[in-house]
């Protein structure tokens, strides 16, 4: 599958939806409403989960529209009639700010709000990045300022950010680059802020492609005891083309390093194959996630 078709894919839905469940007679009735229908022009392709301020409020980015046709980062308003009035908060112009913003957004303490954008050339070509993490301000006058932490050169820092960052207790960022690095299979990043408002990339793991995984395409997840967390499309020792995919841990070490571990190789069969997005932890520490294919399709 080439990551154009794959995007389009994962990137498809044009409107923004809730849907009302409430019981009734041992069964769930639902009740769909479009909250909003985009034009192009605000944006369009929205991906990944909304996020809510505690107002009540919803972000989300989409991938594609807006002035540049490089996304846009949007905000939806409740209304006391019931309707939700959207606003763009930042329009991508595919230049050094990136283009094509993927996954949820994140909030700081401070209200400021994270994302990556992911500058694909197959599908959005960046003129100066192989893609972003950046953090968006709100000013009084109700305007949001765009800054690009950190921008990927395609090399062994990593390329084509796909999924949401993290925060961890101490302030620093985390992600997943589904391409570059050492071995262009994608990588496990780290951002630390710096005293100047500039941050600094580490690399936590670069992935060959091999027995390790590659392709990390969510974002990565924390235990209680620091270890990060994630599943990658490709790689493994399972039989489909590219390798069926893995879910990994990695452990810090007292020197900074980090060591990574695979916890399960996908097969393509009833396990599945080519996990997507993030994985989440039940109150017992069992780890949950999603294959995009398996046991009926072989191809992977």
């Amino acid at each position: 599958m080439q990551w154009k078709q794959f995007l389009r894919i994962i990137s498809g839905i044009l409107a923004i939806m809730a849907v009302a469940l409430t019981l009734a007679s041992n069964a769930w009735a639902g009740t769909h409403k479009t909250l909003h229908m985009f034009t192009g022009t605000d944006g369009s392709h929205p991906d990944y989960t909304l996020t809510f301020d505690a107002a009540g409020n919803l972000y989300g980015a989409a991938c594609l529209g807006g002035a540049y046709g490089y996304g846009v980062v949007f905000k939806l308003a409740p209304n006391a009639d019931g309707s939700w009035t959207e606003s763009t908060l930042y329009q991508f112009t595919g230049g050094s700010d990136g283009g094509c913003p993927l996954g949820a957004l994140i909030f700081d303490a401070a209200g400021n709000l994270y994302g990556v954008t992911y500058c694909y050339p197959d599908y959005v070509y960046c003129e100066t990045t192989s893609g972003t993490v950046f953090e968006l301000t709100p000013n009084l006058d109700g305007v949001w300022t765009e800054n690009t932490l950190y921008a990927f050169t395609g090399g062994a820092d990593g390329a084509y950010p796909a999924g949401p960052v993290v925060f961890d207790a101490q302030g620093n960022l985390y992600g997943g680059a589904m391409g570059g690095g050492a071995y262009g299979s994608g990588l496990v990043f780290k951002l630390t802020p710096n005293s100047g408002g500039t941050w600094t990339e580490s690399v936590l793991h670069a992935f060959t492609g091999g027995r390790d995984g590659g392709h990390f395409v969510g974002s990565p997840i924390f235990d209680a005891a620091g270890n990060l967390y994630g599943a990658t499309y490709w790689g493994g020792t399972g039989q489909c083309e590219l390798g069926c995919g893995t879910v990994f841990k990695l452990a810090p070490n007292p020197d900074g390093s980090w060591t990574e571990s695979v916890l399960h190789n996908l097969t393509g069969g009833k396990d599945g194959a080519n996990p997507l997005h993030n994985l989440v932890f039940d109150v017992a520490g069992n780890l949950y996630g999603a294959t995009y294919w398996g046991t009926y399709y072989q191809g992977c």
